[in-house]
């Protein structure tokens, strides 16, 4: 059971989405507006929000861009059909996971669980992996890069886990979604942006990387040091 915020100006929907929520077992927020949201998640707080990017006043993408700034809730986008642009936006600010209206709530119910899952893993068993100067610790869902924690989301933390515990392994696009994200299918993108973002934490330049490789046609690798 988890607190969920869902934050949508549309009332039909939300009380769809919440009625649905509320069904698996999770207890429910709502708020209309991005203002009321970010108002609640510095009041009661919750363990994921299902956030609209089309709000009234303060949208989803800036809604996203704060909580991410004190952060790292899991977040699932609700994203109209075709606006990739937004979509690509959004992961990029960090957000987990999205789904595309007109949507099944039983999909975004299995979504939502997706991604708890995912967060209930933050203390995983499994020893420390080190490669050089980058320690990825997976008992506190903390890496450390020469020193210094990277300040990364649920979604970041697992694929450089997933890359470090696997090196030199080129890893296509799909592959990644199925042993990362833990889908079936998906919007390949969605990995495209995380390596990107990734990328400009581990990297001391992102566009010449020397650790998470691009093996053009094929996938990503990392490279150990």
């Amino acid at each position: 059971m988890a607190e969920v915020l869902v934050v949508d100006d549309d009332l039909t929907v939300r009380e769809v989405v919440v009625s649905y929520l509320r069904a698996a077992g999770h207890h429910v927020q709502e708020a209309g507006n991005g203002e009321d949201a970010l108002r609640s998640m510095r009041g009661r707080g919750a363990d994921l929000v299902v956030l609209d990017l089309m709000l009234p006043g303060v949208d989803g993408l800036e809604v996203c861009r704060r909580l991410r700034e004190s952060t790292d809730v899991p977040v699932i986008m609700l994203t109209a059909l075709g606006a990739e642009t937004d979509r690509l936006v959004g992961l990029r600010l960090g957000a987990d996971d999205y789904v595309t209206k007109p949507f099944s709530p039983r999909e975004l119910a299995l979504r939502v669980d997706s991604v708890l899952r995912r967060v209930g893993q933050r203390h995983p068993k499994g020893a420390t992996v080190t490669d050089g100067d980058l320690v990825v610790e997976p008992a506190e869902h903390s890496a450390v890069l020469a020193g210094t924690a990277l300040p990364l989301t649920v979604r970041e933390f697992d694929l450089l886990h997933f890359l470090v515990a696997n090196p030199r392994r080129v890893w296509s696009r799909d592959a990644l979604l199925r042993e990362v994200w833990g889908w079936s299918f998906g919007d390949q993108s969605t990995v495209t942006v995380h390596v990107r973002r990734l990328r400009e934490k581990v990297e001391t330049d992102p566009r010449r990387p020397t650790r998470l490789l691009t093996v053009w046609g094929v996938g990503y690798r990392w490279e150990p040091r």
